[in-house]
């Protein structure tokens, strides 16, 4: 299958980096390469160019797609948390910018045999990196997870005000019989919402399949860990973009910003700052990018995106 994916705020992010020809830059979400493909047409024959994901076909797909630019490509199959460990085998002392763009790819949502989708029966994967046999796979977590557990993640990860129902069902269900698809995952979700709440807004199993991807993957964490090695790593200067999808992962990269913008820790009230923690960045994004209503019109999965810029001092 095809690597399909339609990058997001693609124009938006390329230009809040400031992308300079010469430059060093990664893209530590790469999938289909289609903020990679904008970066390395700026950069020039002497960019150098990073571009990492968990995913080793999206590295294959975007290996063709950056074929024709000039500049030095280099690829690494590891998660983006990963980037100081990956800068350090490149040679790259630090980066002029940065982009994670944490959507789903196109071609993850919809090829079946990956799990992802609760629009096409598969198994129950929905591992980002499918060649990761030691990590849990969306079966250990809808076969295997306590019924309190299932419910906390459904409501902290999907934001789903029917968790309990939910949860309370997938237990009845896989008592008389193992759960193995995405399909009767699907149905069971279903069945647990009442059929008021399925008529209005999105798919009624899109959260719930949110928020197992989210726990298989431990997106969340790996989001906490690796922004501020990105900042971490970039030059002075250097400029990290995010784009988000949920309120989960903006309120993260909200707060790490503004941590690495104000980090002081003394408490209210002193009215000398005496712990000695001075700001290393600051939010070029006060308030964050949202896609134009054409963007939105003619893709979907854009509707959601938050697009936020920092800089480093």
């Amino acid at each position: 299958m095809e690597y399909r994916h339609t990058s997001v705020l693609a124009r938006e992010t390329v230009d809040g980096l400031g992308v300079m020809p010469g430059g060093t830059y990664c893209d530590g979400t790469l999938g289909g390469g289609g903020h990679a493909a904008l970066i390395c047409e700026r950069i020039g024959s002497r960019g150098v160019f990073l571009g990492i994901d968990k995913d080793g076909e999206a590295i294959t797909a975007a290996r063709g797609r950056l074929e024709p630019f000039g500049c030095e490509k280099l690829f690494s199959h590891t998660s983006f948390e990963n980037i100081k460990a990956a800068l350090t085998e490149a040679g790259i002392p630090a980066l002029d910018g940065a982009v994670l763009d944490l959507g789903v790819s196109s071609r993850q949502l919809d090829e079946a045999g990956r799990g992802f989708s609760y629009k096409n029966d598969g198994p129950l994967d929905m591992r980002m990196d499918a060649g990761d046999d030691e990590g849990p796979r969306a079966d250990d977590v809808v076969n295997g997870y306590s019924e309190e557990d299932l419910c906390r993640i459904i409501r902290e990860f999907g934001e789903e005000r029917w968790a309990k129902r939910i949860a309370a069902f997938i237990v009845t269900e896989r008592k008389k019989g193992r759960i193995r698809s995405t399909g009767e995952l699907t149905e069971i979700v279903k069945r647990a919402i009442p059929a008021a709440a399925r008529r209005e807004g999105p798919h009624p199993a899109k959260r719930t399949f949110q928020a197992i991807r989210i726990e298989v993957n431990d997106e969340l964490g790996a989001l906490k860990r690796g922004i501020g090695n990105f900042i971490d790593v970039l030059a002075p200067g250097g400029r990290i973009a995010v784009i988000t999808f949920h309120s989960l992962e903006d309120r993260i990269v909200k707060e790490a910003f503004r941590k690495r913008e104000d980090p002081c820790e003394c408490p209210d009230g002193i009215p000398v700052c005496v712990c000695g923690k001075k700001p290393d960045a600051k939010r070029v994004t006060k308030k964050p990018i949202l896609p134009s209503p054409e963007e939105m019109e003619e893709n979907h999965r854009a509707r959601s995106a938050k697009l936020r810029i920092l800089e480093k001092l």
